[in-house]
């Protein structure tokens, strides 16, 4: 083993021998790219399809604690990556991963995190091909900042878009909503929660493949990261200038974190998720989208939860419990922060 320590030092980001050390043990024996140059040279037979299109995304998270219950920095980074791709059509095929890494951070905790990274990335069926590392004086940053980037193909003829809904269309998503954010609130261990949620961290390019393939005809597609689902549904409506009426009695939300929302004056629709999505598809459609979505584990608990209607153009309404019509607005500042 060439690193001398346990823990990262300046001489790590100094670009000698140190650092070189650190990328090889930590970074490319795990990730083996293809190759050793400064940039990923890259080819997959479905660029040699007629119309089909590159998509590119990036991101950048730095979620406290890096490490919870159900995943951590590492999986989250290449989740958030590879779901931005796949809600827009695209297959996901390549990322980039850089870390800004504090002096001091363990060596291995950056194992971890890159262990879990590399086996997210294999069962999404996408590969880590470059990358960079910087290291930075002790307090300049907070543990481990990751920045992923991704790249993938949109098939031809594929056009998802918030602005393509239609009045009529329905809203579904592919499981229980805000346990991200839930557990993350617990697992910082500032308000002595307790509670066996995990969040439900997951890469969603599976899902979106067997939706599109049951439901062609599938509008639109958002993940419901931060701002939860609210804020999800308030950027479509917005985006297609069509309104939007969500069922309280559809959503699927667990009891702990009904229960955590209550205990905390929280609105779980506003709750982070991380591999949660909102499908918006057409009404004759829908069945088997559920039905595809149900068929994967990252789906088994899907469920309609709204449609889109022609009142109130640009605006989110929920029939509540008691048959009442509430307001559901844009999240306005951040319920919670460092959660991505």
């Amino acid at each position: 083993m060439s690193l001398r320590s346990d823990r990262v030092t300046m001489a790590h980001g100094g670009g000698g021998k140190a650092m070189q050390d650190l990328i090889q043990e930590i970074f490319t024996s795990v990730f083996a790219p293809p190759g050793m140059e400064d940039q990923a040279r890259l080819f997959d037979v479905a660029l040699l399809e007629p119309g089909a299109r590159l998509a590119f995304t990036t991101d950048s998270f730095v979620v406290t604690p890096m490490e919870f219950p159900g995943g951590d920095i590492g999986k989250i980074a290449v989740c958030g990556t590879v779901n931005d791709l796949a809600v827009g059509g695209a297959r996901p095929l390549w990322l980039s991963a850089a870390f800004i890494i504090e002096e001091g951070t363990e060596f291995a905790l950056l194992r971890r995190i890159v262990a879990s990274m590399a086996r997210e990335a294999e069962a999404a069926g996408v590969r880590i091909v470059t990358g960079d590392t910087k290291v930075v004086e002790r307090g300049a940053a907070d543990g481990v900042f990751v920045t992923t980037s991704g790249i993938g193909v949109i098939p031809p003829g594929r056009e998802m878009a918030a602005h393509q809904l239609q009045v009529g269309d329905l809203l579904l998503v592919n499981g229980a909503l805000g346990d991200h954010g839930a557990t993350i609130l617990a697992a910082r261990g500032d308000m002595a929660l307790s509670t066996a949620l995990q969040s439900d961290c997951q890469s969603l390019g599976h899902l979106m493949a067997a939706v599109l393939n049951a439901a062609p005809a599938t509008r639109a597609a958002r993940d419901a990261t931060r701002g939860g689902v609210a804020s999800v549904l308030n950027e479509m409506a917005q985006a297609a200038k069509v309104g939007i009426v969500i069922d309280e009695t559809a959503l699927p939300l667990r009891s702990e974190v009904k229960g955590m929302c209550e205990i905390l004056g929280l609105d779980p629709l506003y709750l982070a998720n991380e591999g949660t999505l909102v499908l918006g598809v057409p009404a004759d459609q829908a069945e088997a989208a559920l039905a595809a979505m149900r068929s994967r584990p990252e789906g088994l608990a899907a469920v309609r939860i709204g449609r889109v209607v022609g009142e109130h153009p640009g605006q989110v309404r929920m029939t509540t419990l008691f048959g009442g019509s509430r307001i559901v607005d844009m999240l306005v500042g951040e319920q919670l922060p460092r959660i991505c």
